[in-house]
């Protein structure tokens, strides 16, 4: 199969996909129900059995980080992430046992369709909901970031070599220059990321609440078989996991520099070098030595070098024969003007096979004990205090539905993270140098072992499963955002006459705003994904695991308990994210005690939330009977 036909296979096969998703959004905008617009678009009326809430669950917390920022972390850092992970295989089972039943009575009984407001509810107090609202807006918009950065890397890879998105491309490189931050992102990225923008924020603003819900059931199929397929890939074309194993051993990090791009003579016309070029060089004793470009690099009409580059060089011997020829190996030279080795495992074989593991920054390597401890304890409940989850929570008809759910998105997870660590660990050995772009690994590898099995059309249903995680994670995101803005800023405290037209109109100005602030934003992120979905979502934990905890289960908490418990969470997390940037100058969140950061965030909300709590009066009688009298099981 020529390129132009495997080119056109992969449009025609994510056109398909994408189709789908359109045509189960405007199913879903059709549907009628009883209850009203905002009991429909917000929480889809309720009622949803137990496949949907399984892969709604799922879809809706395997996000871009797992798909993308996820994969990155394997790459980089070798086997040892598969401990990192193991923790977060158990959130669903957490989340849905510690408080999906509860937390469902206590919403039903509140008549409640968004998190906010059954705290505001439980508490009878507007500032509760005033102040979890704030939080979500804040800790979501920066996780929309992160997915919206994985959704444009995705289309990016997958349409690079599409004839049709080559041309816009050219335009958009052109017509962007002028546009302030359009014109400094790559053109590329720039472009998937307004169409991926687009596309998301119209068919969740159509169909609301129900189209994530189907939508979130096709992707998780889809992420599946996705994930499925291109472990049979991988591992066939590795030679089985002891192969790669072997390779793994053999292999050291590379080392990142700056240098200056050479040539012999001046030119009168520019010198192109682009992002992800491999440039071979030999020393004096005819020894190799390969590098490859992190960025795109220009020598001017008339110069003999360039400015100041970023590349890496590659260390291991087995990875630069691999790397048959260079494309401008003889056109130009490189001079290192500065290296950074790892700051844990340089030039030490079998590193990728070890805890740590090999990190850039950190001398104690990726994963020190007492991090590995913390992660494995603290990220599963770190998912009970995720708003999107909670809301999950809020959807089900009987507790059968849950108990069956639950189970069914823990193998599910299982299954879907167990199969990355292996994936990603022969992309490790099968696709050298992409230490330049590691949050491109999962497209960039879909693509190469489709086309080396002869069947590249197929890279567009492969690439379909992370851009399923990222498309049904932030429809899940935008509609959160939404809701608490709509339901609990505006209509609770604004407008409680608003008709549910004027809901309407607001609910998709507020999405698309959302959207096209997220786009802005998304147009210069942190390198790598993962850093801010973490960060994000230990923001969300801090803010709301405990409070939400103790407010299903303890009768004596109060309203001032739970806002000096959401604050004191988030504000213990923000402290701890500016003292690592004072520290490092770089998005780092730091680490007391070599733990979680989020293990602070915890305490410092559990002690606000019991310590205001018992300092005012307990809460009347009236209100604590409305949510912790007796009353028939759901």
């Amino acid at each position: 199969m020529d390129e132009t036909s495997g080119s056109a296979g992969i449009l025609w096969t994510f056109s398909a996909y994408m189709a789908a998703v359109f045509f189960l959004a405007w199913l879903s905008g059709r549907a009628s129900n009883k209850e009203g617009f905002v009991s429909e678009y917000f929480l889809g009326s309720r009622g949803f059995g137990v496949w949907a809430l399984a892969l709604t669950f799922a879809a809706t917390s395997a996000s871009g980080g797992s798909f993308m920022g996820f994969p990155a972390r394997i790459y980089t850092h070798g086997w040892v992430v598969g401990f990192w992970i193991a923790g977060y295989m158990t959130v669903p089972l957490v989340a849905m046992a510690l408080i999906g039943k509860r937390l469902n009575q206590v919403a039903r009984r509140a008549n409640a369709l968004t998190v906010p407001e059954v705290m505001r509810e439980r508490f009878n107090n507007k500032g509760v909901g005033i102040v979890g609202t704030l939080l979500i807006v804040i800790f979501l918009f920066a996780y929309l970031l992160a997915q919206f950065k994985a959704g444009s890397k995705i289309m990016s890879t997958l349409l690079g070599d599409v004839p049709v998105f080559k041309a816009a491309v050219r335009w958009a490189d052109g017509a962007f220059d002028s546009i302030p931050l359009l014109g400094q992102a790559e053109a590329d990225y720039a472009l998937c990321l307004l169409i991926f923008g687009i596309a998301v924020v119209a068919y969740v603003s159509y169909g609301g609440f129900r189209a994530v819900v189907w939508t979130d059931v096709m992707q998780g199929i889809v992420m599946a078989f996705g994930v499925l397929l291109l472990l049979v890939l991988a591992l066939y074309q590795v030679g089985g996991l002891k192969k790669a194993t072997q390779a793994l051993a053999e292999m050291t990090p590379p080392v990142p520099l700056t240098a200056v791009l050479e040539v012999e003579a001046e030119s009168n016309e520019s010198l192109n070098i682009e992002k992800g070029t491999w440039i071979e060089q030999k020393t004096a004793e005819g020894e190799k030595i390969l590098y490859r470009m992190k960025g795109r690099a220009v020598i001017e009409a008339g110069e003999k070098e360039s400015k100041q580059v970023e590349l890496i060089r590659i260390t291991t011997a087995a990875e630069i024969e691999k790397i048959q020829g260079a494309p401008v190996s003889n056109l130009v030279k490189i001079r290192e003007v500065e290296s950074t080795p790892y700051a844990s495992g340089a030039g030490e074989k079998g590193v990728y096979l070890r805890a740590p593991g090999p990190d850039l920054k950190k001398a104690a390597g990726f994963l020190a004990i007492g991090m590995a401890f913390s992660f494995f304890i603290l990220w599963p409940f770190g998912g009970v205090g995720q708003p999107s989850n909670q809301v999950r929570m809020m959807i089900f008809d009987h507790t059968k539905v849950l108990r069956r759910a639950m189970v069914t998105v823990t193998f599910y997870f299982g299954f879907i993270y167990v199969s990355l660590v292996l994936i990603f660990v022969c992309a490790r050995v099968l696709m050298p140098g992409m230490e330049i772009d590691p949050d491109r690994v999962m497209p960039e590898f879909s693509t190469f072992t489709t086309a080396a099995a002869g069947v590249p059309w197929l890279a567009g249903l492969v690439v379909a499963a992370p851009f399923a995680a990222v498309m049904s994670s932030v429809d899940s995101f935008l509609l959160v955002i939404s809701s608490s803005i709509v339901r609990d800023i505006y209509q609770r405290n604004i407008n409680p006459q608003a008709s549910d037209k004027t809901l309407q109109r607001m609910s998709w100005a507020v999405t698309g705003g959302v959207g096209m602030l997220a786009v802005v934003a998304a147009l210069n992120p942190p390198v790598y994904l993962q850093d801010l979905i973490i960060s994000a979502s230990e923001g969300l934990a801090a803010s709301f695991m405990m409070p939400m905890i103790l407010a299903l289960y303890w009768q004596r908490m109060t309203g001032a308990g739970a806002i000096a418990g959401m604050l004191g969470g988030a504000g213990m997390h923000v402290v701890l994210n500016v003292i690592g940037w004072m520290e490092t100058h770089e998005f780092t969140v730091f680490e007391p005690l070599g733990v979680m950061p989020l293990f602070w965030d915890v305490i410092a909300a559990t002690v606000l939330t019991v310590g205001v709590s018992l300092m005012c009066a307990p809460p009347k009688r009236a209100l604590v009977a409305k949510f912790f009298a007796k009353r028939e099981a759901v």
